[in-house]
C-alpha cells in the first residue's frame, strides 16, 4: 500500500483518491473512506475472464464495450471497482467510468466481503441508476440477475449450474454457470 494512505488526514477526496494512482489492492473510494482488498483469488479471477470472453462477442455486437475492474463514478466520491462492467462509448483514456454509460456491473461475490456486493454496493448501483446486477457466487457458480427498479433492485433470475441464463438486456447472451467455474 503506498506511504500516502497511512500519511493521510481526514476524509479522501476524489482528487486524493485519484493520485494514488494503480496499487496491488483494489482500493475503492466511498464517500470519503478507502475500501481497500486483496488481489482476487485465481477462483475468481478465473470466472471473471470467462465471464468476459462469454459477454465480449454479444457486446460488440450491441455495440457496447465488457471490461474488467475500473473504476465507476457513481457520484462525486463515491468511486467503486466492480468485478465486470458492460458500457456504453466511452473514453478509454480517462480514469473512471461513469455510472450513466454502465449498462450492467457485475460482482463475483468473495466470501470475505460477501456483504460488501450483497448490500452495500447493490444499494449505490441502484442508487446511481445502472439498470442490470449480476452477482456471480464463487462456490457454485450460480448467477443472479437484478434489474432495477426506481432506486433498487429486484431479483429477475437466479441460474444455477444446469441451467440457462439467456439475457436479452443490454446484450443477447446465453451463459452456463458450470462454464465459468475452473
Amino acid at each position: 500500500m503506498p506511504a500516502a494512505v497511512f500519511n493521510h488526514e481526514g476524509p479522501w477526496t476524489e482528487e486524493d483518491y485519484l493520485a494514488l494512482g494503480e496499487t496491488q489492492q483494489r482500493v475503492e473510494l466511498f464517500d470519503g473512506s478507502l475500501h481497500v482488498t486483496p488481489a482476487p483469488t485465481p477462483r475468481h479471477q478465473n470466472i471473471s475472464g470467462e465471464l468476459r470472453a462469454a459477454l465480449r462477442t454479444p457486446a460488440r455486437d450491441a455495440g457496447l464495450h465488457v471490461l474488467e475492474a475500473v473504476n465507476v463514478r457513481l457520484r462525486p466520491g463515491r468511486i467503486p471497482i466492480p468485478d465486470l462492467v458492460i458500457t456504453g462509448p466511452i473514453d478509454f483514456d480517462e480514469l473512471n467510468v461513469e455510472a450513466s454509460d454502465v449498462r450492467l456491473v457485475c460482482e463475483i461475490i468473495s466470501p470475505s466481503n460477501a456483504s460488501t456486493d450483497k448490500v452495500l454496493k447493490m444499494h449505490y448501483y441502484a442508487a446511481a441508476g445502472i439498470e442490470w446486477y449480476l452477482l456471480v457466487e464463487q462456490g457454485n457458480g450460480t448467477l443472479h440477475l437484478y434489474r432495477r427498479q426506481g432506486s433498487h433492485y429486484t431479483e429477475q433470475s437466479v441460474t444455477r449450474p444446469g441451467d440457462l441464463l439467456i439475457l436479452t438486456e443490454p446484450v443477447k447472451a446465453s451463459i452456463r454457470p458450470e462454464e465459468l467455474l475452473p
